[in-house]
């Protein structure tokens, strides 16, 4: 059966269809961002004692601890929108996001109860971790199997839009609480004000994504009744060598992410000796510059081809991160600036084309499972460890400059698997079963396979 590339939906759909996909990314990432912002308060508050670095080592496994539970997360859920779709899934796990982001605002600390304060924190981000693990990969493939053809990466950039905006809005509201409380109040419950704003933009989601229809992609592999019955066995029988070499390439677009994203700000402090309001204004205007390049990075992608484009950021990054970090480190206002927006560059560039990557390289049947699996692995041991792994570099080499060949490192692995990956702007979302799996040279869609190949 031959299948048309794409599926017309009108703009008002789109934007709807952007729009609740976006603010369940932006509170999953809100959540994230205000633990990597309030880092040294969260280190006090639940880690008192020992040194500073000792006690940022906590915080940060922490946040490392909950990427472990995200591709359990992904396993889940990624069946789950196989089987029932991708409109119920999201509406899942936006509703525990939210929920446990907020309860992270109401734990006692170790202050009230000792040991039980970090216990309680790892045990609510593992929750956070588990329900995120299926949040990302389905939010995109819900907007790329809405996205006209040839013009994916230029409406799946909203996806990276909504996360360094939902990283600009925790930064600027940790800056507007350091400057308007005193440290007392700020230590007492200034602290827990950006988890518990998860509650309301939570409910915001849930609202949209429920009035929300199926994708067309799904809704048409029902009606040929095709929706695989265990999507997970399926994946790892035929999509194991893709979600390999996919991963190699989302482990620069998690490293390079977080490192811009949370890291910086500690290290802007930690190296330049950067006031933590300094370090926080440097990173809410870069992060506002980012999501502006956001959708410029988008129709370059969709121009040049997916190849071109990992080609190019692995490069970029390669040559650029040593001077970022060098200059992050300087201690000077504009220098500092200038550092961060270059490692932002790379980092927008290797977001904007991982989101169709993930709905292009695999196909409907299976590609919620297979995106979902393999992001989250990615994230987990290169995103989650980002913060930990470059403070324990620099306090183990006395290196300032140690994360940036870290990061140089991985941008080579990224630039092996990603270019193993065949040409895919040109491929359709909406074929039969192994669709993406049977496109012709150059990433052109070949005939549909039949639903007995399926």
């Amino acid at each position: 059966m031959k299948l048309p590339l794409s599926y017309e939906v009108d703009r008002g759909t789109l934007k709807r269809v952007i729009a609740a996909a976006s603010i369940g990314n932006f509170v999953e990432w809100f959540d994230f961002a205000a633990y990597g912002f309030l880092a040294t308060i969260i280190t006090r508050e639940f880690f008192p004692g020992g040194s500073l670095t000792v006690g940022l080592l906590k915080t940060f496994a922490v946040f490392a601890v909950a990427f472990a539970l995200r591709p359990v997360g992904a396993v889940f859920f990624g069946v789950v929108g196989d089987r029932i779709g991708r409109k119920r899934t999201l509406a899942l796990t936006i509703l525990l996001m939210a929920g446990a982001t907020t309860i992270i605002g109401l734990l006692p600390t170790a202050a009230s109860i000792g040991y039980g304060a970090p216990l309680l924190l790892t045990i609510v981000r593992c929750l956070q971790g588990f329900s995120a693990g299926g949040e990302y990969a389905g939010a995109c493939a819900y907007v790329m199997e809405h996205a006209p053809h040839r013009r994916r990466a230029f409406y799946g950039s909203s996806m990276l839009v909504s996360t360094l905006l939902s990283f600009a809005a925790a930064a600027v509201v940790a800056f507007a609480l350091e400057g308007m409380l005193s440290a007392s109040a700020m230590n007492s419950w200034g602290w827990r004000v950006p988890f518990l704003a998860a509650a309301p933009i939570g409910l915001i989601g849930l609202y949209l994504r429920l009035n929300l229809q199926e994708t067309p992609a799904f809704q048409a592999l029902q009606e040929r009744g095709e929706v695989a019955h265990a999507p997970l066995v399926d994946t790892l029988r035929s999509q194991s060598a893709n979600m390999l070499k996919l991963g190699a390439f989302i482990s620069v677009t998690a490293l390079s992410f977080y490192t811009f994203t949370t890291y910086f700000a500690t290290y802007l402090q930690v190296a330049g000796k950067l006031s933590s309001e300094t370090a926080l204004l440097i990173t809410v205007i870069a992060l506002c510059v980012a999501a502006a390049l956001c959708p410029l990075a988008g129709l370059l992608s969709d121009l040049v081809g997916r190849r071109a484009t990992i080609f190019g950021t692995c490069l970029f990054i390669i040559l650029t991160v040593y001077p970022s970090f060098a200059l992050g480190g300087s201690g000077k206002l504009v220098e500092s600036l200038f550092g961060v927006g270059i490692l932002a560059v790379g980092a927008v560039l290797a977001g904007v084309v991982t989101a169709p990557l993930l709905s292009e390289v695999f196909p409907t049947r299976t590609r919620y499972t297979a995106s979902a699996i393999t992001y989250n692995l990615a994230y987990t041991v290169f995103g989650g460890t980002a913060p930990l792994v470059a403070t324990w570099l620099i306090a183990k080499t006395g290196d300032d400059l140690a994360p940036a060949y870290y990061l140089i490192a991985i941008s080579l692995l990224a630039m092996a698997g990603g270019l193993g990956l065949r040409e895919t702007s040109a491929s359709s979302l909406h074929a039969s079963g192994t669709d993406n799996a049977n496109s012709g040279p150059g990433g052109e869609p070949a005939a549909a396979p039949s639903a007995a190949a399926s």
